[in-house]
């Protein structure tokens, strides 16, 4: 414990030293100018070039028409600042917002985000007030839930807010804390009831004491734009990190000290670290904890009176005693009496003898812990089926130099160690982040929800299956990372979320039209029958279902999650395995026989098709319940002659009849329920094409067998292939014993 705290301490000494040197603070580069008008700007603020610490720290001093002196503005987020304190707070002049019933809003951005910087709207002296008569006023997240709020009523006698009331207590005028770690918030204020006159109202944050002190009627606020509000600020350990190259890691209880000064990290409302921190001198010192010289001894000798004592004191006499200053103290001693140098010197001998000791204790702590970090990612890497991926990558024949094996640092510094806010999605088999490279580039990194070495078959199946597959409808693999605690794999990232989201949540800017349901058909059927006849050797999706298939910013489909997905050995026609699927899209011939053939994937692409026709989901307990299964519903339907009772209301708009008719009959065809029936994927990739050919050109119309010929023609090239692996399940059924799964225990 002692080794680590002194091992806390010189680190920080070096980082700060190195950063303020980094930033010209101490090289002479940086200008003198350490006011703008009236306010003091202390580093690592500052004016200039190479004055602060990064550029969120940056001041513009501006000249302006309304005032004769200069005014400091904070560069990149252009605020005015009135005042700053090197304890962690900056005062600057914020906007507020108006609006009023004759339809006049505030021109001033009151919007100001803070996410990305270094700052935050101080919980202990900030509040958020309204203004006005019959007034709700909020503050709101970004996505539109309340954080905050206040009400205020009409003073009875007079309906208005020009009342000689001083008071801020919910008649005219109200006010409430804010949440902490605020940096971005929305305020919204709406009438509580219609006003008989026209009425402006207002809501704004403001400097607590500001307000109690300087604001006599809350009505006054009608006659300005801007108030002052109070920001935290903390320097990010991140950046010390970039600057010095050492891993300043952190927890909520992490401080830092030093026989001058003290460090301490910020936490948030969790109690978790927010990663930055602020520094403040000792008792006894004085200065700028953030500068090469930092703080300074005061020099308490220099009261006259700091010694002095009267006749009644019990030292006797009536004297003044002599003082002595101390590095952060001072002592007094009676007159004539020296100061005991002797033990001075001995004190300090054994003082930088015991810092030599602790010098030499961090370096050698610093050693054994360098060896424990690469045994700990070996073993991770050995017990995360490293060896394991690594014998399968050989035995497959794969390019293994396009399977990038990534660093734990280098994922946890892309996804901001995992940040609940960079989620994507979470599923059975782990938690999606959004992460980004160091060199610019978005992904999206899989992380296992737990340890559990029984999962290990699935994570390993998923990273050797995708490193086999090349095509422009199936998700992309980058990478991986084993040293972690738990195994984690990065694909590319597929901005407009999944099929199921696009189908089931309104989406005015791009609605699901039927030209775009047919084209994201065509690509997932042209996705599987490469799985299932053009891939190296056969693959076996086993999941296909509207959550795992992804749409790009072009909304072209990628099929994605192969964690249960298998591939068999070419002249094999079927896997034996215990059921696995999702309820709705599994194929009622597997679950009786536990025998999945390429037809099982059919399948479930057939319930897609009838999502995609109908808008339903595959499982609704909105039907009876003898239709809860999407596939059953529609099967009846259809029997009944009721198709079109059934159709999603948008496909109605723009789809001709004869164009539904076949794709609900393609639909009808992969739920058969004797798989021998159903067609291929390549037979399901040609009839939607066709589809899409003739509602381009309705001429194709007349020459439609030469079209299916072209067709034919175009995938001969499959058929060696597919007559032995596909059109088979009449040739027999193999035994568990006989398939080659990736992966098995």
């Amino acid at each position: 414990m002692v080794v680590q705290m002194v091992f806390r301490i010189l680190l920080l000494l070096g980082s700060i030293n190195a950063i303020v040197q980094g930033a010209g603070v101490t090289n002479g580069s940086c200008s003198t100018q350490t006011k703008c008008g009236e306010v003091d700007i202390p580093y690592p603020f500052g004016i200039g070039a190479d004055c602060y610490i990064n550029d969120w720290f940056a001041i513009d001093c501006n000249e302006t028409l309304s005032s004769t002196s200069p005014k400091p503005f904070l560069r990149r987020l252009n605020l005015e600042v009135f005042n700053i304190s090197i304890q962690g707070t900056v005062r600057v002049n914020y906007p507020i917002f108006m609006t009023c019933d004759n339809g006049t809003k505030s021109t001033a951005n009151v919007n100001v985000d803070l996410v990305s910087s270094p700052f935050v709207f101080s919980q202990s002296k900030t509040r958020f007030l309204a203004v006005g008569c019959n007034t709700f006023a909020s503050l709101t997240s970004p996505d539109g839930s309340v954080i905050g709020g206040c009400m205020s009523v009409c003073d009875q006698t007079k309906k208005t807010i020009l009342t000689n009331d001083t008071s801020c207590n919910g008649i005219n005028c109200c006010q409430t804390t804010i949440p902490s770690d605020l940096n971005e918030f929305n305020a919204t204020i709406k009438p509580i009831e219609t006003q008989s006159a026209p009425d402006c109202k207002y809501a704004f944050l403001v400097e607590q004491t500001w307000f109690q002190t300087n604001m006599r009627n809350p009505s006054e606020i009608q006659y300005m734009s801007h108030v002052p509000v109070v920001l935290d600020w903390g320097i990010n350990t991140t950046f010390f990190s970039l600057v010095t190259g050492n891993n300043m890691s952190t927890d909520s209880s992490t401080s830092w000290s030093s026989s001058t000064f003290f460090c301490n990290t910020s936490t948030n409302s969790t109690g978790n670290p927010r990663l930055t921190f602020t520094c403040s001198c000792k008792f006894g010192f004085q200065g700028n904890p953030y500068l090469p010289q930092r703080c300074t001894d005061i020099d308490e000798c220099q009261d006259p009176n700091r010694c002095f004592f009267n006749s009644n004191s019990t030292r006797g006499g009536g004297s003044q005693e002599r003082c002595v200053n101390t590095i952060g103290s001072f002592y007094c001693l009676p007159a004539g009496i020296k100061p005991p140098t002797k033990d001075i010197t001995i004190g300090l001998s054994t003082s930088f003898g015991l810092l030599f000791l602790l010098i030499g204790g961090w370096l050698s702590y610093r050693v054994v812990k360098k060896r424990k970090n690469i045994k700990r990612k070996e073993k991770f890497f050995k017990r995360n089926g490293g060896l394991l991926l690594q014998q399968q990558l050989s035995s497959s024949e794969v390019n293994v130099e396009k399977t990038k094996l990534f660093s734990s640092k280098d994922l946890e510094k892309a996804t901001n160690h995992f940040n609940v806010n960079r989620i994507l999605g979470q599923g059975g088999q782990g938690t999606v982040y959004k992460g980004m490279l160091v060199d610019g580039k978005i992904v999206a990194v899989k992380k296992s929800k737990v340890i559990d070495e029984g999962k290990l078959e699935e994570f390993i199946n998923e990273v050797v299956i995708l490193s086999q597959i090349n095509h422009r409808n199936v998700v992309k693999l980058l990478g991986c990372c084993l040293e972690t605690e738990v195994p984690l794999l990065v694909y590319e990232f597929i901005p407009n979320g999944t099929l199921s989201h696009y189908l089931y949540d309104q989406n005015e800017e791009f609605p699901p039209t039927w030209d775009m349901r047919l084209r994201i058909a065509s690509e997932v059927a042209g996705a599987l029958f490469y799985l299932h006849s053009a891939a190296s050797k056969p693959i076996f999706h086993r999941d296909i279902k509207t959550t795992n298939i992804l749409l790009d910013d072009k909304y072209r489909a990628k099929v994605a999650d192969f964690g249960t997905s298998r591939s068999i050995a070419i002249d094999q026609t079927h896997l034996t395995t215990v059921v696995q699927g999702t309820f709705g899209y599994l194929d009622p011939e597997y679950f009786q026989t536990s025998q999945f053939t390429e037809k099982s994937d059919v399948y479930s692409f057939g319930v897609v098709l009838v999502e995609l026709l109908t808008g339903e989901k595959a499982i609704s307990s909105t039907r009876a319940e003898e239709s809860r299964s999407l596939a059953t519903y529609f099967i009846n339907s259809m029997e009944e002659n009721n198709l079109f009772d059934i159709l999603d209301a948008r496909i109605m708009k723009d789809a001709k009849k004869e164009e539904i008719i076949a794709v609900a009959n393609l639909a009808k065809m992969c739920l058969n329920l004797n798989g021998k029936k159903r067609p291929t994927m390549k037979e399901v990739e040609m009839k939607l094409e066709a589809v899409q050919m003739l509602r381009k050109d309705p001429n194709v119309q007349q020459n439609y067998e030469e079209v299916e010929c072209v067709r034919i023609e175009m995938y001969k090239q499959w058929d060696v292939v597919s007559k032995s692996t596909m059109s088979g399940t009449d040739s027999g059924a193999a035994s568990s014993s006989d398939t080659h799964p990736l992966l098995s225990f």
